[in-house]
């Protein structure tokens, strides 16, 4: 979802920047999208323990990031291209859809009704309270449980690299479409396709699946 179908990505970043920032730390753009696709609690323990930062105050620190984030995206989130264009193609193409996130489910349900997707999905699932989130492929399997699928026969699209690796491990093909300064690093060869935007995606992209 984030990243994906909003562009929440940078409010993400403001949000766990500010949260650092109270506690002497900044992070270079490079450092953060390394840690990208993580649920907030694993970001938090990351980051903590790279810098030595006592995680007394690590509760405190999930609860004011998620709770920014929310708050940006709602106020200045918008929908990334060709959201409502393979929304389409696969309602076309008789597909299930579902929407897997390592996202807060109150976070999921607030972007799904602002891009007005929701009567697209079939299921909604989130790594919230999973006890291992992204790149643990749980929260993916869990989405293909709920549409009664195989995991061999889903498409996951991903942006981040945590978020592919899952895909993978969970045995799922995997279309990954990267922010465009990061699109010619050589670690996205693990997916099955890489797209520049979700409108790139077609019938021939599918077949070749």
């Amino acid at each position: 979802m984030d990243g994906l179908l909003i562009d929440s990505e940078p409010y993400w970043q403001e949000a766990g920047s500010e949260a650092l920032q109270q506690h002497g730390v900044t992070l270079s753009t490079e450092q953060y999208h390394l840690t990208t696709g993580l649920r907030t609690p694993e970001w938090i323990d990351y980051w903590f323990s790279n810098y030595t930062i006592d995680k007394i105050h690590a509760t405190d620190a999930i609860t004011w990031i998620e709770q920014a984030a929310q708050d940006k995206i709602a106020a200045q989130g918008v929908a990334m291209a060709g959201v409502e264009y393979i929304m389409e193609f696969f309602k076309a193409n008789d597909f299930k859809i579902g929407l897997a996130s390592s996202s807060p489910m109150r976070l999921i349900q607030m972007v799904v009704d602002k891009l007005q997707i929701r009567h697209y999905l079939d299921t909604i699932t989130s790594a919230e309270k999973l006890a291992f989130g992204k790149p643990h492929p749980q929260v993916f399997l869990n989405c293909a449980g709920a549409l009664s699928t195989a995991p061999t026969s889903c498409i996951v699209f991903e942006d981040s690299f945590n978020g592919m690796i899952a895909a993978k491990a969970a045995r799922m093909k995997c279309v990954v479409i990267p922010v465009p300064q990061q699109y010619d690093e050589p670690r996205w060869g693990a997916a099955d396709v890489k797209l520049p935007s979700l409108q790139h995606f077609n019938r021939e992209v599918l077949d070749a699946l």
